[in-house]
């Protein structure tokens, strides 16, 4: 590896106060092994500029760069020069004297420092981050001659490094206090002297000190302060390992230490895009579809519209399901990540399940792209459970943090070498090391959320592409979080890709003003009011109501929309809509009797577990258990992953020439709403929930979804869950829970019609205008209805309303104006600790924080045993009187399974604890440490609480009360 930084360190001429003072030590106050501050300032500076130069975008570099003066050597410059002051807090008897071991304060004190009695009494208020920022703070104003009010833009940067700034009043408490800084009657001046010694020596040595003056004029941005402090940050972490950087007291300074350290974890390059052009295989070449016709209309329009724009942009894309908008955003990607500089793709989607769906597409994606092979790209799987996605795992480039060794065969090298970095795993880091990223929204809400090391968030998603699918799936609450996501994304010059079958016109105008504040910023201020209207009044009136389908609308801060609708040349479906009464599933049978009296496949799609179950019971016994199969969220992980397989199998696309493949000849599937989004699914009758219409046109999209030769009958959709008869409808129980009364009245009633009038609704032609009917404003529905939904708006209203107001205790703010400093970005209220925690991802969804996730073994007496039916250790005896080995070990972990709400909560975690007594020993396996582990008995079931659970392959948890065996949910 070829290093290109020309630092000029050279700590001989430091004073031996200087020399004396340390930075790290692995044992603290009870060891002799230690680092002095001046190796660490040096090593820090040297890794962030390396990490710039090698490491950022070129998106991520031009937006320092552009920030400054001198451009991107004075980018880099002050880069390293953050770096290597980010621990000068260090150079103060509170953390020097109180935390150094004796050898350690021996030496300081040899070399004059005193405060060794009062150190200690101090440590608690004198973080070393809290008094760097100060250091630095008095640096900048005594010596540089800055105006107090712009040191805080660069010290800030050392005051976060740790993971969230100082509050205001933490800084002027410490202020206050000169023992903190050794600056007190009773201190000599040698610790402020030593201070100021090693700043001047550290900027010295990066070239900064001549840079200063001009600095000082800067105004820097905000999203420019988060992204040196999630460098900082990096370089730090990488550093600290002494395994990668062992510790040295002596003076000397080489190239061969950073090389060395840092080439061990062979960090890959950014991804340097190639712009792809509309050629008649482009398909073929970067997704393995064989098509004899191209890219369809829609996917060309994406790809045009992308490969046309003049700066970073946001793309909304409306689509019906099935019609490519994949391909076409990862196509776009490519096209906006060459022109602007991206590094990489991240790639939201709703769900675990959804996301390890696309995983496999966008690997098959990432290994053809342009230069795969020679540049290492990697690719990586963002959520709770990625490490049990065995696609995702036999990828990983494992090693220690001293070497990188590959572990794969020749046949698994053929990969083209895209590998996932094995720092990826890292619950901080999983952006950071990998060019190509699949991840449940949550990663890109967390980007919003009010938490600990956001910076370092923020870095990994500013040089990136961001797909967001699925997007009608989110609520006003986690709406909140995306816009605030796409605000922060905007600011950082990142385009991001919006995809959904369609998007209601008010959360379509929504999207585009939260990408337009972040590309704008905010306005000057005037008094104590700003010109920036309330985004609900931010005209975009071209936005406004049905524009078309399919569309592409991008979005030009400060102008119109682009909005370019596509003459879709693919099939159009017919959809025969009936209404049918399923209340005690009699007439829901004899439907289904008759449509699948000469075979077929049908799709039971309810809005709760518990109608699913009832539902699956009854036509069991009518049409076999063997014609039944149960798909609902409450499976473990691998069971949940095993249906998902099974359903792609049985009843996703045909094979190249329309075979059958695996298709049953007749067979119903009862499912919740995971048969409802991402996965291809193909069905030729529906029986579903009433729902909001854009879901209910999404369910539609399963049926007579790919072409099959021998397949002559109507598409039909059968409008259940709700008593048809009453003056009003009224929704199945637990509909009402799910969704509220507007939107479902709303919905009926644009959909009813078509069962009443007998007019097939016709797919993609009717999407974008039921769904804007059925969220718009205009009376629709009978007159008996009206007063109903009144009354149903107005508590939608004030429910929403309380949505945001509570999102709005957790989500960060917008950026803010250029020059001003992150001290209150997250310390307006105490910040969330860890994101990925369930607390972080309970906050972002509106979810409970108490919800309970267990591990599941089986349990039959006094024995214990891995569930009978998982691969490689079916039904597996496990002894109790020690942890379990390994391997037996990590599948009791791959077994994650959330209780119901209902069995939320400390007293559920206390009697599961409880019930854990036998099996104690587990918790001393790394794998099961802290984990909740459920042992249930297959045959019998298990009793939590006023609860009885059961567990099996078929039906997975159902639970009900134990003294109403009915109530099964």
């Amino acid at each position: 590896m070829q290093y290109v930084v020309n630092f000029r360190w050279n700590a001989d001429g430091l004073s031996e106060p200087a020399k004396s003072l340390w930075a790290k030590s692995p044992q603290g106050r009870h060891g002799s092994s230690w680092m002095p501050w001046f190796r660490h300032s040096a090593d820090a500076a040297e890794v962030a500029a390396h990490l710039f130069l090698r490491f950022l975008p070129v998106s991520v570099r031009r937006l320092i760069a552009e920030a400054l003066p001198g451009g991107e050597p004075d980018a880099l410059a002050l880069t390293a020069l953050v770096a290597a002051l980010h621990d000068i807090g260090k150079a103060t008897p509170s953390f020097a004297f109180a935390l150094g071991s004796p050898s350690m304060v021996n030496r300081m004190e040899g070399a004059g420092f005193t405060a060794r009695q009062r150190a200690l009494a101090i440590r608690r208020d004198g973080r070393h981050e809290l008094t760097g920022m100060i250091i630095f703070d008095e640096w900048l104003r005594e010596r540089h001659g800055w105006d107090p009010d712009r040191t805080r833009q660069l010290s800030a940067v050392v005051g976060g490094h740790h993971g969230i700034p100082p509050s205001e009043h933490q800084y002027r408490h410490a202020t206050d206090n000169p023992l903190l800084l050794g600056r007190s009657r009773h201190d000599t001046p040698l610790w402020a002297a030593t201070q100021n010694e090693l700043l001047d020596w550290a900027a010295a040595s990066v070239g900064a000190d001549t840079r200063l003056a001009d600095w000082a004029e800067v105004e820097l941005p905000q999203p420019v302060q988060v992204l040196l402090t999630g460098l900082v940050v990096m370089a730090d972490n990488i550093v600290s390992n002494h395994v990668l950087f062992p510790y040295r007291t002596d003076t000397v300074f080489d190239s061969d230490r950073i090389v060395n350290g840092v080439g061990s974890l062979n960090l890959p390059r950014p991804w340097i895009a190639t712009a792809p052009v509309a050629a008649p295989d482009l398909l073929a070449t970067r997704f393995g579809i064989e098509s004899d016709e191209g890219l369809r209309p829609m996917q060309k329009a994406v790809l045009d519209a992308a490969s046309s724009v003049s700066e970073p942009a946001l793309m909304i894309v409306e689509a019906a399901m099935g019609s490519g908008k994949t391909e076409a955003a990862f196509l776009a990607a490519e096209a906006l990540a060459a022109r602007f500089g991206a590094g990489g793709i991240f790639y939201a989607l709703p769900t675990q399940a959804s996301a390890d769906a696309i995983f496999a597409r966008e690997l098959e994606w990432a290994v053809r792209l342009p230069g795969a092979a020679p540049t290492n790209y990697s690719i990586g799987l963002a959520h709770a459970r990625a490490h049990h996605n065995s696609m995702f795992t036999s990828l990983f480039k494992r090693g220690t943090s001293a070497a990188i060794a590959q572990d794969h065969d020749a046949d698994e090298r053929e990969l083209n070498a895209l590998i996932t970095h094995w720092w990826s795993s890292g619950r901080k880091t999983s952006f950071l090391f990998n060019n190509f990223v699949i991840g449940t929204i949550d990663q890109l809400l967390f980007t919003a959320l009010r938490v600990r090391h956001l910076p370092l968030r923020h870095l990994a998603l500013a040089g990136k592409v961001v797909i967001v699918d699925e997007a009608h799936a989110y609520d006003v609450y986690m709406g909140e979080y995306l816009d605030k996501a796409i605000e922060w994304l905007a600011s950082y010059g990142a385009s991001v890709i919006i995809l959904s079958a369609t998007l209601p016109a008010r959360r379509r105008r929504e999207l585009v003003q939260a990408y337009e504040r972040g590309r704008t910023g905010p306005p000057p201020p005037i008094g104590r009011r700003t010109l920036a209207p309330p985004p609900s009044e931010a005209p975009h009136p071209e936005l406004d109501g049905d524009i078309g389908y399919p569309t592409i609308v991008t979005a030009h801060p400060g102008k119109p929309a682009d909005i370019r609708t596509v003459k879709e040349s693919g099939r159009t479906t017919r959809i025969e809509v009936r209404t049918l009464d399923d209340r005690g599933r009699t007439k829901l049978i004899a439907a289904l009797r008759e449509e699948l009296a000469d075979g077929g496949c049908a799709l039971v799609l309810h809005n709760t577990v518990a109608r699913v179950h009832k539902t699956a019971e009854a036509l069991r016994t009518f049409f076999g258990a063997a014609n039944v199969t149960v798909a609902h969220s409450r499976f473990t992980a691998p069971d949940r992953a095993e249906n998902d397989q099974l359903l792609r199998s049985r009843f996703g696309p045909p094979g190249s020439t329309g075979e059958r493949t695996d298709r049953p000849t007749k067979h119903i599937v009862v499912a919740s709403q995971v048969a409802e989004q991402s996965l291809d699914l193909d069905f030729d009758v529906l029986f579903t929930d009433m729902a909001p219409a854009d879901l209910v046109l999404q369910r539609m999209g399963r049926l007579h979804r790919h072409h099959r030769p021998w397949r002559d009958r109507p598409a039909r959709c059968y409008l259940i869950g709700a008593d048809w008869t009453a003056d009003i409808p009224r929704f199945a129980r637990g509909s009402n829970f799910v969704y509220d009364q507007w939107t479902l009245l709303r919905s009926t009633a644009v959909l009813l019609p078509f069962a009443e009038d007998r007019e097939p609704l016709e797919l993609p032609r009717d999407i974008s205008r039921l769904v804007q009917e059925a969220y718009g404003d205009r009376e629709i529905g009978p007159d008996r209805w009206q007063e109903a939904l009144k009354n149903a708006d107005h508590e939608r209203r004030k429910k929403q309303q309380r949505k945001r107001e509570d999102a709005r205790q957790f989500r960060i703010a917008s950026p803010g104006r250029p020059g001003e400093d992150l001290m209150t970005w997250l310390t307006r209220s105490s910040p969330i600790s860890d994101d990925e925690s369930n607390e972080g991802r309970a906050i972002v969804r509106d979810i409970p924080v108490d919800v309970v996730e267990v591990l599941l073994v089986a349990r039959d007496g006094d024995e214990y045993s891995t569930l009978p039916w998982l691969p490689d250790h079916l039904g597996r005896p496990i002894p109790v009187t020690e942890p379990p080995e390994e391997d037996v070990a990590k599948t009791i972990a791959a077994t994650t399974l959330s209780l119901p709400i209902r069995l939320s909560g400390d007293a559920i975690r206390k009697e599961i604890k409880a019930q854990q007594e036998p099996i104690g020993e587990w918790s001393r396996s790394p794998f099961l440490t802290d984990q909740l582990i459920l042992a249930i008995d297959l045959a019998e079931g298990t009793d939590l609480g006023d609860h009885h659970l059961h567990y099996d392959r078929r039906d997975g948890l159902r639970v009900w009360k134990r003294w109403a065996p009915d109530s099964i949910s």
